[in-house]
């Protein structure tokens, strides 16, 4: 990087055990209350200033705000995928350059990271941080107020975790859920099965055509993950339940997808399918990274940048023209697994990059 700016790592590792020692799994309100006080009390005590808990159905969400004229948008969550007690069984360690613990990578890492190389500004005037408290359940009560927040700030920089090797990710799939029902008739499997409609029958016919929509080539993946299906084993099954992960690269795809699944019609007499869900999080093309991508190589050269299959709220901002930046969180690995990690010499680092881009975008002609 051009200019070496000076961080505390101990200060960060300090502030990192402090936020996953309040344990925050999506939907679980009292504990998202504690952990929004948690980085509430964190950035205001790194940056001075009041870090505002904006109440919401999923659990409070945290807004703090430099003031002037908004110009860029840090970017986050801190909710996570762990439930409650996974601390007790694998609590927050510094071991052999890794701190690890429920959250480390995903993402609370990446949010020390960012309070820390905000602190080591001067002039702070223009910076928003945002952390929401649903992103790891499709972002449902906080899309409006971070698409809000990216329009009248203008860019954002997103503290996920970072891709394989320390990339920045550069542009990111589209992904969404479906849920397909099936509706059929039950009949005793052995005395009378034809005056029965099987849908596990049917859900079967209909995983085949939803396979079939399937085009890696092009980056889109149509996979059906979970199926349930039956009550007894001598009953012919009157339901079932297809649940399908989809992901694609472009909105052209996006459009074809969810018109296949409008268009899924059942294969046997009298079954009805019944589809919900949509590619809930737009793509992230590159071209949204591309001029802020652009400066990070400047200030940390050689620095990769990589397109990724997961989705992020930068997909929200980027689908709205606003240039985004994601995966300037921690280096690491192992996102919602039990061998997460976080590189503790990476650190200050990206605290340091952080604090380049947000000076870069303030001086840009468009700041």
């Amino acid at each position: 990087m051009n200019k070496s700016v000076e961080v505390s790592v101990d200060a960060m590792i300090e502030d990192l055990r402090t936020l996953v020692e309040v344990e925050s799994p999506s939907r679980d309100l009292d504990a998202l209350t504690a952990s929004a006080k948690a980085v509430a009390a964190v950035i205001e005590s790194r940056l001075g200033g009041r870090a505002v808990l904006v109440e919401s159905e999923a659990g409070p969400h945290v807004h703090w705000s430099a003031g002037g004229d908004p110009q860029v948008l840090i970017l986050g969550h801190h909710d996570t995928v762990f439930p409650l007690g996974t601390l007790e069984r694998r609590p927050f360690r510094v071991e052999d350059g890794h701190a690890t613990g429920p959250g480390v990578f995903d993402m609370l890492g990446g949010l020390v990271q960012a309070v820390h190389g905000v602190a080591t500004l001067d002039d702070r005037s223009g910076v928003e941080i945002l952390v929401t408290a649903d992103e790891e359940v499709g972002s449902r009560s906080s899309r409006a107020l971070l698409e809000e927040r990216a329009l009248a700030c203008g860019a954002v920089l997103v503290l996920e975790g970072a891709a394989d090797g320390g990339a920045l990710k550069t542009g990111r799939k589209g992904c969404g859920t479906f849920r397909v029902s099936i509706a059929g008739r039950a009949s005793h499997a052995g005395l009378e099965p034809a005056a029965g409609v099987n849908a596990l029958v049917e859900a079967s016919h209909q995983v085949l055509d939803i396979a079939a929509l399937d085009r890696p080539d092009i980056g889109t993946t149509v996979t059906p993950t979970v199926a349930s299906a039956g009550t007894l084993d001598n009953v012919v099954p009157a339901e079932a339940t297809v649940i399908v992960d989809v992901r694609v690269e472009s909105a052209g795809e996006q459009e074809r997808i969810e018109s296949a699944f409008a268009a899924l019609a059942p294969h046997l007499d009298e079954a009805e399918v019944a589809v919900q869900g949509a590619v809930g999080r737009p793509p992230m093309p590159e071209s949204a990274s591309a001029e802020l991508f652009a400066v990070a190589q400047r200030l940390l050269p050689g620095i990769e940048g990589k397109a990724v299959g997961g989705g992020s709220d930068g997909n929200f901002t980027a689908a709205l023209g606003v240039p985004t930046l994601d995966g300037l969180g921690a280096v690491g690995g192992g996102a919602h697994a039990d061998h997460e990690y976080l590189v503790v010499d990476a650190m200050a680092e990206r605290a340091n990059l952080v604090a380049g881009l947000v000076n870069a975008i303030r001086n840009s002609p468009a700041g």
